[in-house]
């Protein structure tokens, strides 16, 4: 039989992607990837409003199946092909989804599992949920944009001890450092995760991915850049049904009834 490697749940406007190799702690193999990255064009494509991402069973993602990888004796593998064809094409999909993405740490996120988490746009975790940068463990970059990220999140000393020395960082602590959203309670997680999911596919979803959009460029652009980046983004958020309904419903006082158009 062949193995479901993800599940897929469509919720009223928004989609539900489920990891679903718990008996790997959901480490990437190929199919997974394929089976993800599927997924994640069909929510785009079918104008889902948002996405919630999550791990089956008692973690996240322990990252890549080391046991997917067969190399002859004596052959030096060619990493870079692994990340050119699965990783770096799964973090550009996730950063450019036209929606919301949340992403639900049920449990331990390691390795490119950890950084397939952060780039997520809201990252929410049980309180019993460890971030491990685990490439330093067998003597590897970290990867998946956790170069990236960390730095950009955390600061360059936070991001070299956890790059250095692949230390597990606590959810709570890791929402203390800004690393993520928010630490819930076990019991919790999924509750908010879906209540925040349904929120965000709710609201404005048009206005929502251009900014989106912005915050991700300003970690490249210089002021001016960015100043001119907002102002394009604005003139188009500025012409569409959204903003016309939110703009009408402030002034009519009532609760906006948006399309995401």
């Amino acid at each position: 039989m062949t193995e479901q490697t993800i599940a897929v749940a469509a919720r009223d406007g928004w989609v539900e992607i489920t990891l679903n190799r718990p008996d790997k702690l959901n480490a990437f193999n190929a199919a997974m990837h394929g089976a993800l990255r599927a997924a994640l064009d069909d929510a785009a494509r079918t104008g889902a409003r948002a996405v919630l991402l999550t791990g089956a069973g008692r973690g996240f993602s322990a990252g890549q199946d080391l046991s997917d990888r067969t190399f002859a004796s004596g052959e030096a593998p060619d990493l870079g092909t692994t990340l050119d064809t699965l990783y770096n094409p799964l973090v550009r999909q996730i950063r450019a989804l036209p929606c919301p993405v949340v992403c639900a740490v049920n449990g331990v996120a390691a390795g490119a599992g950890a950084n397939v988490a952060l780039a997520c746009d809201i990252v929410l975790a049980a309180r019993s949920a460890k971030f491990i940068q685990a490439f330093a463990k067998i003597g590897l970059v970290p990867d998946s944009g956790g170069t990236f990220s960390l730095p950009r999140l955390v600061g360059e000393a936070r991001a070299k001890g956890l790059a250095l020395l692949a230390e597990p960082l606590p959810a709570e602590t890791a929402a203390a450092w800004g690393l993520i959203w928010k630490a819930i309670d076990d019991d919790k997680l999924m509750a908010e995760a879906r209540a925040l999911a349904a929120q965000l596919a709710a609201g404005p979803t048009k206005g929502l991915a251009l900014t989106k959009r912005a915050i991700q460029a300003a970690a490249v652009n210089d002021i001016d850049r960015q100043l001119d980046l907002e102002r394009d983004l604005q003139r188009e958020a500025g012409r569409s049904a959204d903003y016309r309904e939110g703009v009408q419903a402030f002034l009519e006082k009532r609760v906006p009834r948006f399309q995401g158009r």
